[in-house]
C-alpha cells in the first residue's frame, strides 16, 4: 500500500473508516535510479537500487550498467543539459489540474495529486506537459518541482518495494539463512522494504508486524512514486468506492441469541474496544456475529467468544469480570445492533490491532 491510500484510509469520514484505500488502486510511476530520472521500471537487483538511494545525485555508475557505455569522456559529459531530470513532482497540499492544452482556459484531464510524479513530455511558456501512469497533460510549472528539488522530494515520498520471484520464500527472523522463520512469502507478492536494515543480501520488511528478511537473490527491487488519476479512473474509483461502502453496510439479518448474549458480547467488545469510537465498538461486534453466521465456527456468541485461543479478554476472564460490573450502554447498543445485522466491515471475520497492513481500518484496528 502507498503512502497516500494509507492517509487516506486513516482519514476517510463517516462511520466507514478506511473503505476508500481498498479500493483506491492506482498505477504506480516507477523511477529508475538513472541520471536522467526516466520513470521505467527499475530491475537490478537490491543493491544497486540501496546504493542509488543513498547516493542520489551520483547515479552515473548504474546508468553506465543499465546502458552498456564504458565512455566516461564522452561527448555528452560536458552538456549542462546532458544531467538535467526527466522527473516533475507535484509541489501541491492538496491536488494539480493536468490540462488538454497549455492554457488555464483548456479543458482538465485529470489530476496530479501532492506526492505524485511523472516524466517531462514538452515545455511550452510556463507550462510542461507530463505523463503519470494513465494520465497525459499540461501542467503550470508555478505548481511543479523540477530536477533536484524533485529528486529530492522523489525519495522522501517514494516507496521501496520487493518482488518474489521464487515460487515461495523462507522470511527469516534475522538476516542469516541460519536463523528462524516467521512464514512465507509466494511468487509475485510485493512488499515494501525497510531499507534502514537491508543490505546487498538480506532485504529487511514487515511481516504481519514483525521485522523479517528475505533473500535478495530471490526478489525483483523496484522504487516507485504514486502518479495521477485521469478523470475516467477517478469516476471509476468512486463507483467502486460505492459498491464497497454498499457491502460493508449491508444489513446481515438478524441472529436468535440466548437472554444474555447482548451483554456478553457487549462485555467482550468494551474489553476489546472500549477505548475506540463507537464504529470501533460496531466492529468487533460485527467480527463475533459474522463468526456465528460462519459454518467455520461454533454458531452461538458464547461458543466463539470463549473458543480457544480467538479472544484474549476471554480466556483471561476479563470477560465475565466486565459482566460482573456492567457493561457500558455504548458497548451494549453495539452489540445489539450487531446481533440485529448491522455491520460496517462486512462479512470480516478478524481484527487486530493496526500497525501498516491492508484492511477496514477503523481506529486503532484494522479488519479483514
Amino acid at each position: 500500500m502507498n503512502r497516500r491510500s494509507k492517509r487516506l484510509l486513516r482519514g476517510l469520514a463517516g462511520t466507514i473508516v478506511g473503505i476508500s484505500a481498498l479500493s483506491m488502486v492506482k498505477s504506480n510511476a516507477v523511477m529508475a535510479a538513472t541520471s536522467r530520472y526516466s520513470l521505467s521500471e527499475l530491475n537490478v537487483g537490491a543493491a544497486k537500487v540501496l546504493d542509488s538511494l543513498d547516493r542520489v545525485a551520483d547515479l552515473d555508475s548504474i546508468e553506465s550498467s543499465d546502458t552498456g557505455s564504458e565512455d566516461e569522456g564522452s561527448e555528452d559529459s560536458d552538456d549542462p543539459d546532458s544531467h538535467q531530470s526527466d522527473l516533475v513532482m507535484a509541489n501541491v497540499h492538496q491536488s494539480l489540474n493536468v490540462r488538454e492544452e497549455p492554457s488555464e482556459d483548456s479543458a482538465k484531464v485529470g489530476l496530479l495529486y501532492a506526492d505524485c510524479g511523472g516524466t517531462i513530455l514538452d515545455r511550452s511558456g510556463n507550462w510542461t506537459k507530463i505523463r503519470s501512469g494513465n494520465l497525459i497533460g499540461w501542467c503550470s510549472n508555478d505548481y511543479l518541482l523540477f530536477d533536484e528539488e524533485a529528486e529530492s522530494l522523489a525519495q522522501d515520498v517514494g516507496i521501496t518495494l520487493a518482488k518474489v520471484t521464487a515460487d515461495a520464500l523462507r522470511v527469516r527472523m534475522e538476516a542469516s539463512e541460519d536463523s528462524g522463520v516467521w512464514g512465507l512469502v509466494k511468487q509475485g507478492d510485493q512488499i515494501e522494504v525497510i531499507l534502514d536494515h537491508s543490505d546487498d543480501d538480506w532485504i529487511a520488511i514487515d511481516f504481519e508486524g514483525e521485522e523479517g528478511f528475505l533473500s535478495a537473490d530471490y526478489l525483483d527491487i523496484t522504487f516507485s512514486v504514486d502518479s495521477g488519476e485521469t478523470y475516467d479512473e477517478i469516476k471509476e474509483r468512486d463507483r467502486r468506492e460505492k459498491e464497497e461502502k454498499a457491502k460493508l453496510i449491508a444489513n446481515l439479518g438478524p441472529v436468535a441469541v440466548g437472554a444474555t448474549d447482548e451483554t456478553l458480547l457487549g462485555a467482550l467488545v468494551y474489553c476489546e474496544a472500549g477505548n475506540q469510537p463507537y464504529e470501533g465498538k460496531l466492529a468487533v461486534a460485527s467480527v463475533v456475529m459474522n463468526r456465528v453466521r460462519s459454518a467455520a465456527y461454533p454458531n452461538t456468541v458464547s461458543s466463539v467468544i470463549y473458543a480457544s485461543g480467538q479472544f484474549t479478554p476471554a480466556m483471561s476472564g476479563k470477560v465475565a469480570a466486565r459482566v460482573q460490573l456492567g457493561v457500558p450502554d455504548s458497548c451494549l447498543q453495539a452489540a445489539r445492533e450487531a446481533i440485529a445485522g448491522a455491520t460496517n466491515v462486512g462479512t470480516a471475520t478478524h481484527f487486530r490491532r493496526w500497525t501498516g497492513q491492508d484492511g477496514i481500518v477503523i481506529g486503532a484496528h484494522v479488519f479483514y
